[in-house]
């Protein structure tokens, strides 16, 4: 397949040819990986999670102690105090199930257990997805609030100049290259509608652009994501549809050696 490498002014600097692009696409098997690389279950709740007071919880349950539930006429459950007056006090259950505000009984884990998948079918997802995030049908999918989608030479590759930019000439030639794609390529936080402010939402934020650089190549830019080829996984690439993505020559080239 040829490949055009691009400098920083968006033009054509040199043509090559490469290996990979070529895997059909198997939504089956990045599916699955991207499943199996998942360190955290979606529907756990927070850590410590009705567990945060300043108040302990805890009352003595000895006879004749001061701050003792003895004589008060009240369950032996954990309490936070509300107020107190001398030896009075105005106690409220806490942490518990049972309670108010407390935890929950058996809530889903946080931690997934780690699934084993074999090293071939591994390598077929990730060469796979590479061919996915190049597909502009699938991008036009993941991306359908863009109504005009710009005509783009899918992939991208740009020159290693273009790596020592300065952020504002890096963003300044996104602008060119991707055209109507420029606003989604850059991460976004806004505010989330609806309840979900309350139960630790508060906050939605787009993926961005994945820039793909070589393992032995260095950039630091706010607003995108950045990952060396040796440490590309198929989530970023595919976890949630087809992401927009830039290579640079020198990852063509360590992700060949992987091939």
């Amino acid at each position: 397949m040829k490949i055009r490498i691009l400098n920083k002014e968006g033009r054509k600097i040199k043509e090559s040819t490469t290996t990979l692009f070529k895997e059909p696409i198997r939504k089956d098997i990045i599916l699955k990986v991207v499943e199996t690389e998942k360190i955290k279950s979606p529907y756990s709740p927070k850590y410590l999670a009705g567990m945060e007071r300043s108040a302990s919880g805890n009352i003595s349950h000895r006879r004749h102690a001061w701050k003792s539930d003895r004589g008060k006429g009240l369950s032996r459950i954990p309490r936070k105090i509300l107020w107190r007056r001398g030896t009075q006090f105005s106690w409220e259950g806490a942490i518990i199930p049972s309670t108010k505000g407390g935890r929950r009984a058996h809530p889903p884990k946080i931690s997934v257990k780690l699934k084993k998948i074999n090293k071939k079918e591994y390598k077929k997802a990730l060469f796979s997805s590479l061919t996915y995030v190049n597909s502009t049908e699938e991008l036009k999918k993941k991306y359908s609030s863009i109504t005009d989608f710009p005509k783009i030479n899918l992939p991208i590759i740009i020159d290693h100049e273009i790596l020592s930019l300065k952020t504002r000439e890096f963003l300044k030639f996104l602008e060119k290259i991707l055209q109507n794609l420029y606003n989604i390529s850059i991460k976004k936080r806004t505010i989330r509608a609806g309840i979900g402010k309350l139960r630790g939402r508060k906050y939605k934020r787009n993926a961005g652009l994945l820039l793909i650089i070589g393992k032995n190549e260095e950039m630091k830019i706010k607003g995108i994501d950045i990952i060396n080829a040796n440490k590309l996984m198929v989530s970023d690439l595919a976890s949630n549809g087809a992401r927009l993505t830039i290579f640079s020559e020198e990852a063509i080239k360590d992700l060949e050696k992987i091939q």
